[in-house]
Parts: C-alpha cells; sequence; structure tokens
C-alpha cells in the first residue's frame, strides 16, 4: 500500500485540531425536496398541517407548504458532523438558535461554522467545543443559525490544553428578535382543519401539557434516519465507538420525535422560529420508547396579522413520565432524554 494512502482519508478532527475563530466551510450542499418531507413524515408521526398541505399553507398567506422546519436543522446539522462532531463523544447542548426564513422544495442547503470557544475536561481525554453553526440557501440568505457544543475526543491526551474560552451566550432568544416568514397571515386560520381549536389566549404561562402518546425507536429506523441527514458520526454507525457496544441515536432523531409527538396538545404550533436553549440529557438508544410533554414558558404578540408566539419546553422522556424533571439534587431524571426551549408561531 503507498504510503500515502491514509493521507488521503479524513480521520475527522478532535479536539486539538479546533481554535477560536476558525471558520469551517461544511462540504456537499443539499438541494431538498418532497422526498425529503415523504421520508421525514414517514420516520416521525408528523402531522402540523401547515408542513403538510399547500391549501393550507395558502390560506395562511405563504405560496405553498414550506418543508418542517426541523428538516431545515437536520440538514444543516449534518453538514457540520465531518467538521465538528465526527469524533464526538455526545452532543451537550444548543442555544441563539433562529429559523430565519422558510425551507421550501427545490432549495439547495449548506453550512458554515466558526468555532466560538474551546474548554479541556478535567480528565484529559475530551475536550467541549462551541460552534456557531449557520445554514444558507442557494442565494446565501441565512435560514437558520444557531450556537451549540459538542464533547469531542482528544488525539493524544499528552498534548497541552488550549487556554479556555467559555462565549458567552443569551439565556433565551427575545421575542421581538424572532423572524416571522414573510406573507404570514392567520387571521384566517382553518382550526378545524389544523386539527384542534387552541389558540394563543388558550394557554396559560407555567401550564403543562401532556401529549399522552410514545413511540418506540427501532435500531433500522433510526439508523435510516441518521443516514437520511446525511450524519456521519460514529457513534451513530459503528459498535465499536462506544463502550457498551450500542449505536446512540441521533439527538435530532429525539428531537423531531417529540416535536411530533407534540402535535396531541399544540397541533396550532405551526412554525419553530426560536432554539433557546437544548439539552441531550441521557442516550437513547434502539427499543427505547419517547413520550414527551411541554410546559408553557411565555407568550409575546407578533407584527404579523393573526400571529403570536408561544415560548416552549419540550421534553422527552423514556417512558410515560409527565412532569417528572429533576429529582430533589437538581438533576435530571435518569429517564429524561431530551430539554429544549424553543419559540413557535401560533394563531391569536
Amino acid at each position: 500500500m503507498p504510503a500515502d494512502t491514509a493521507a488521503k482519508t479524513n480521520p475527522g478532527r478532535f479536539f486539538e485540531d479546533y481554535a477560536v475563530g476558525d471558520v469551517l466551510h461544511h462540504a456537499v450542499p443539499r438541494t431538498v425536496k418532497m422526498g425529503e418531507r415523504a421520508l421525514y413524515h414517514m420516520l416521525y408521526p408528523a402531522r402540523h398541517a401547515l408542513h403538510s398541505s399547500d391549501q393550507f399553507a395558502q390560506g395562511c398567506g405563504l405560496p405553498f407548504s414550506p418543508l418542517d422546519d426541523l428538516v431545515a436543522f437536520h440538514v444543516v446539522f449534518g453538514k457540520t458532523v465531518p467538521d465538528v462532531s465526527l469524533n464526538a463523544v455526545a452532543n451537550l447542548g444548543y442555544a441563539e438558535g433562529r429559523w430565519r426564513m422558510p425551507v421550501w422544495p427545490g432549495d439547495t442547503l449548506r453550512s458554515e461554522s466558526e468555532v466560538i470557544g474551546v474548554k479541556q475536561n478535567s480528565n484529559g481525554k475530551t475536550g467541549v467545543v462551541w460552534v456557531r453553526t449557520r445554514g444558507l440557501n442557494q442565494q446565501d440568505e441565512v435560514v437558520l443559525d444557531y450556537v451549540r457544543w459538542v464533547m469531542v475526543r482528544k488525539r493524544d491526551a499528552e498534548s497541552p490544553a488550549p487556554d479556555t474560552v467559555v462565549p458567552e451566550l443569551a439565556q433565551s432568544v427575545a421575542a421581538t428578535e424572532l423572524v416571522i416568514p414573510k406573507g404570514l397571515d392567520f387571521t384566517g386560520y382553518d382550526f378545524t382543519l389544523a386539527g384542534e381549536p387552541h389558540r394563543l389566549g388558550d394557554y396559560e404561562i407555567g401550564e403543562q401539557i401532556d401529549h399522552v402518546d410514545g413511540v418506540t425507536v427501532e435500531e433500522a429506523e433510526h439508523m435510516m434516519a441518521t443516514r437520511l441527514w446525511q450524519n456521519t458520526a460514529k457513534v451513530h454507525f459503528d459498535v465499536n465507538a462506544r463502550p457498551d457496544g450500542s449505536r446512540l441515536v441521533y439527538g435530532g432523531h429525539v428531537i423531531s420525535m417529540a416535536r411530533a409527538l407534540s402535535f396531541n396538545g399544540l397541533a396550532n404550533a405551526q412554525f419553530l422560529v426560536g432554539l433557546n436553549a437544548g439539552a441531550h440529557v441521557n442516550p437513547c438508544l434502539s427499543g427505547d420508547t419517547v413520550y414527551a410533554w411541554s410546559e408553557v414558558l411565555d407568550k409575546a404578540e407578533t407584527t404579523a396579522p393573526g400571529v403570536g408566539a408561544i415560548r416552549l419546553r419540550l421534553v422527552a422522556t423514556k417512558g410515560h413520565a409527565p412532569f417528572d424533571l429533576r429529582g430533589e439534587d437538581g438533576k435530571y431524571r435518569a429517564h429524561v432524554l431530551l430539554d429544549l426551549d424553543v419559540w413557535a408561531l401560533m394563531p391569536l
């Protein structure tokens, strides 16, 4: 074998390979069409009307139905994996995320990330990397941006630790900073076709909603989803990448499952527009049954006619455990998989 063969392959970046200020231009733009929608709705019980029907979307002032907001998230996220999290131990959290415009069938998405923080862990074997990622369409318009942080293995535990830089991140996206899709108008909203009668005024801050339904995650299903989003992280595919010999379910798969389950009780939370915070608290593995519940954290009006914003804590659990989040010690319960804080748009 020629000596330089290994140099042509990509083992992925390790913690030592990141420096604050680096800009990573992620490869392989992707054109998304109705095939992505069909596969998304096959993998998750997604039923929000605005992402299902051109006629319903046109009744809300849009030219036709956009792709689900999380399709954009998954595609943008997947592009980043070879450069950010191929050697990740875990994806730890999100902040300062905004969906800035809908993604339409036929759009081409690409991603770029800036390294904004690094911190070596005390064990000397791993470190945390913070990146700010932008997803752009074919006109170089930003459709989505967010911060995430990832625990990444070191190549050499003896290599010196970099200077610690931990970015200061906002606790949440202000309601005034949310971007409303152009033309969106809920004044003629059809609650019957949407599936539930509840509008923004029907929800109270502090209200908790048990979404009731559960879905068991299958091995083939979550691996198909991870391939669909071109997420190449080793922990999702290679049983040798984790000490217990299991494949870790992609955290975004849990996000989409919880979002889809939230239809039962939040059918009119039609658009995701803000990602305030989020944590993948415990691993999800094949065979786990995912349930979800939500808590209303805030409400706001917007400048769009008939359109309000609702801030939600969306929690996914392994097994049905509504409203049981933390123990007396303040730590997350072992059955909690996801704790996500999002803004969504809802008719007033």
